[in-house]
């Protein structure tokens, strides 16, 4: 997680504003609340009072702050750190998109509504939860969308050409290649006791029967003891371990017990959250699929990984077959890695133009509400590069060292 304000290096001079570009600033700030942002954050009193009051200092100060501020908060989004719960998402749009050169294009172009406007998120769901912002009939429900277009900004503006996302409070996974949702799966995603985190970790491949190598939580949880009491009955469902107590190390063996199923997602995380199966299929019959703990589990697994081996990797449908048939571990590394998008949207598109409400699974939505009442994350700080020394010219021929004298000057 980075920090709410990053410091950033650059060569800088304090642009002039034009009364017409400061004009269509105010103007944007004015209905900044169909963005789900807040007017009152930008001070459009103060920079109305600037426009009037011919004091170009102050006016190019002023409004250069004051768009540096409001597009931080239109591409990173308003919400500070500390309110997002669990989010770990690494966003490249401020490399993507200086604000510095996307000030000086504007300003010179007379484009600053325009150019303000193209922050938002490129998604549809991100349009359709717009629409529903200018329609909705209470203020429960206006922030409830706000909050869900706050977490689109928190994401890459734009998600790629090829991408999965998982929505946890939706329980479901799609694959989007294209822009097209290619396939829909249902989820299962971490109880509320080990939630499933906010991430986009990058898939570099997927591993048909997989072993399981599992993490201290879960042989705490009971296997340990059972290998401990009764080794046999372990060893039945497949697993296999070195060492004892503090240095017990646990691995399940691929086959119809292993806690993965048939496949795993390899994604690159410091989490340890990847995309399985699972041999418990009754889960995805319930309604409410929060069982896991914390990775996401996923309906006809075979189907997916079949179509990741083939679309992604290159393999042929035949090749897949035989390498799930044969019962060894085998990997399908993806010819291009892609992200896996996993989100936490409670406000999603119902299908029909409109939107619906999700349940808050793990409560999140309350400290993002909260943050509204109080000041957003600060804009980055720009500080100006330490030129280097100047080097002054030397005559060496006028140097003369005499007696008694170290020869330095």
């Amino acid at each position: 997680m980075t920090d709410d304000a990053p410091v950033v290096a650059a060569q800088f001079e304090m642009p002039g504003w034009s009364e017409e570009n400061a004009t269509a600033l105010l103007g944007f700030i004015e209905k900044v609340g169909d963005e789900g942002l807040f007017a009152r954050d930008y001070n459009p009193d103060a920079l109305a009072a600037a426009i009037l009051a011919n004091d170009q200092a102050k006016l190019d100060t002023l409004a250069t702050d004051t768009f540096l501020l409001l597009a931080t908060h239109l591409r990173d989004g308003r919400t500070p750190n500390a309110a997002r719960k669990q989010w770990f998402m690494t966003d490249s749009d401020g490399e993507n998109e200086p604000l510095l050169a996307l000030l000086t294009a504007a300003l010179g172009a007379g484009t600053v509504a325009e150019t303000l406007a193209s922050l938002n998120p490129v998604h549809p769901d991100f349009a359709v939860l717009r629409a529903a912002l200018k329609r909705a009939k209470t203020a429960a429900d206006a922030q409830a969308i706000r909050v869900n277009m706050e977490r689109w900004r928190w994401m890459p503006r734009d998600l790629g050409e090829r991408y999965v996302v998982s929505n946890v409070p939706e329980y479901l996974t799609r694959v989007v290649h294209g822009g097209t949702v290619i396939a829909t799966h249902k989820a299962v995603v971490g109880k509320k006791s080990t939630p499933t985190p906010q991430l986009n970790p990058m898939a570099t491949g997927i591993i048909v029967n997989p072993n399981w190598t599992l993490p201290r939580s879960i042989i705490n949880e009971g296997i340990g003891a059972t290998i401990a009491r009764n080794p046999a009955a372990a060893r039945a469902q497949g697993y296999t371990w070195t060492g004892s107590g503090k240095t017990l190390s646990v691995v399940q063996k691929p086959g119809p017990n292993n806690a993965l199923g048939v496949m795993k997602m390899e994604m690159l995380n410091e989490h340890a959250i990847y995309l399985h199966d699972t041999p418990s299929k009754n889960a995805f019959n319930a309604a409410a699929r929060a069982f896991s703990h914390g990775c996401i589990r996923t309906e006809r697994a075979l189907h997916f990984s079949g179509l990741m081996a083939v679309m992604f990797a290159g393999r042929s449908p035949e090749e897949f077959g035989e390498a799930i048939a044969s019962g060894k571990t085998t990997r399908f590394g993806f010819d291009q890695p892609f992200p896996v998008y996993v989100a936490y949207w409670t406000v999603v598109p119902d299908g029909k133009g409109g939107v619906k409400k999700l349940a808050d699974l793990y409560e999140r939505d309350a400290p993002v509400v909260a943050s509204f009442a109080r000041p957003g994350r600060p804009a980055a700080t720009i500080i100006a590069p330490v030129p280097p020394p100047v080097v002054p010219t030397v005559d060496t021929a006028a140097r003369v060292t005499t007696p008694g004298t170290s020869g330095i000057y």
